[in-house]
């Protein structure tokens, strides 16, 4: 695993674009990379609410430039990723839903799909050295809830909408990577491309609706009765800052080694790992010292599969990652975010270094 002085030497005056940078997961990388020492670019939807984590550490003002515009905006996006000319592009904007998914499924194909196409046409026309990590998520393999670890060779598939837009940008990316961004098509300008697959992120900061965390702390909150549609279910879950440390670790051995590491890689906790929802209910209303939760029996409701688990032996064995938090301290992290009455970026900041083991303002003296 690279060091925070490897991190600081790759992306230190280094031009970032990163897509999604107002939502949850983006507003954290941002956080990252501003102290990275990076010049980041952000193109995203404007946060949907005051209180969103992005507004409330300025983010703004960790950015060189803040684009506000839909993904779905090809000519926008293409425009504005050659004029900025980045040497680094992560792309995190997306549909993150399940349940909106259902509700909308014409628009997450137009974000998840669409959008993503439209980014790596953008990347197609750039005259540039240029590395790329496109994240996806952990549901777009074929699940038919048996229980199988899946791995980055196994059918890709998706029941509901969000899984299958996800699932077809993989399809996406592997084109273009194979039709023009290869090693063997020997192009003016190196631009390779990883999709990275991690999902059931959870950490402070995200206010989401029908998302589990953000859920169980709005009902504690307001002391109202915590309502779970799928007890049972397990997840992989892991704190924001699992995929976030990869995602720059994975940029940082592109750039020195392009075509050894242009491939899919699945992130997650080790092995076995895993959180039923209730599980992580009575761990989060134990941390807060109060709440209480029932189950809503309804027969109608929309398919989520009961199982999920990444293998994630094969970004273990080719780039040394190894989770730093397990499950339960991944949840405990979160939910003490949230209990934390300290200001929104002193939490984060807090604990990006314990992530990350120390300041990241002081890596180059580690």
């Amino acid at each position: 695993m690279v060091t925070l002085a490897e991190l600081k030497k790759a992306y230190a005056g280094k031009r970032v674009f990163l897509t999604g940078h107002t939502g949850f997961k983006g507003t954290w990388m941002l956080q990252i990379l501003a102290r990275l020492g990076a010049i980041v670019k952000g193109y995203s939807l404007a946060p949907e609410h005051s209180y969103d984590l992005y507004n409330l550490i300025d983010g703004e003002s960790l950015c060189h430039s803040s684009v506000i515009n839909d993904i779905r905006d090809a000519e926008r996006l293409r425009k504005e990723i050659l004029y900025f000319e980045p040497d680094y592009i992560f792309h995190l904007a997306a549909q993150p839903l399940v349940l909106k998914g259902y509700e909308q499924p014409l628009y997450t194909f137009e974000v998840n799909t669409q959008g993503t196409a439209n980014l790596l046409e953008a990347i197609r026309m750039l005259d540039k050295n240029c590395v790329n990590v496109l994240i996806t998520t952990d549901k777009v393999y074929e699940n038919k809830d048996n229980g199988t670890a899946f791995n980055e060779n196994d059918k890709l598939g998706g029941y509901d909408p969000y899984s299958a837009s996800k699932a077809a940008c993989e399809i996406i990316i592997s084109s273009y990577r194979s039709s023009f961004f290869n090693s063997e098509k020997k192009n003016s300008f190196i631009k390779p491309i990883a999709s990275v697959r991690a999902g059931n992120v959870i950490g402070g900061g995200d206010f989401a609706d029908n998302r589990i965390i953000p859920d169980i702390i709005r009902a504690i909150q307001r002391d109202e009765v915590i309502e779970l549609r799928n007890p049972s279910a397990t997840r992989p879950w892991q704190h924001v800052l699992e995929p976030l440390g990869v995602y720059l670790m994975l940029g940082a051995q592109l750039a020195t080694s392009p075509y050894s590491y242009d491939t899919s890689y699945n992130i997650g906790p080790e092995d076995g790992d895993v959180l039923t929802v209730e599980d992580l209910t009575k761990m989060a209303i134990q941390l807060a010292g109060k709440g209480s939760y029932t189950v809503i029996d309804n027969p109608s409701k929309l398919h989520e599969a009961a199982s999920l688990s990444l293998d994630i032996q094969k970004i273990k064995h080719e780039l040394g990652w190894s989770p730093v938090y397990n499950s339960r301290e991944a949840v405990a992290k979160t939910i003490t975010w949230y209990l934390d009455t300290a200001h929104a970026d002193i939490k984060c900041q807090t604990q990006i270094n314990e992530y990350f083991k120390g300041s990241i303002d002081n890596a180059d003296d580690e």
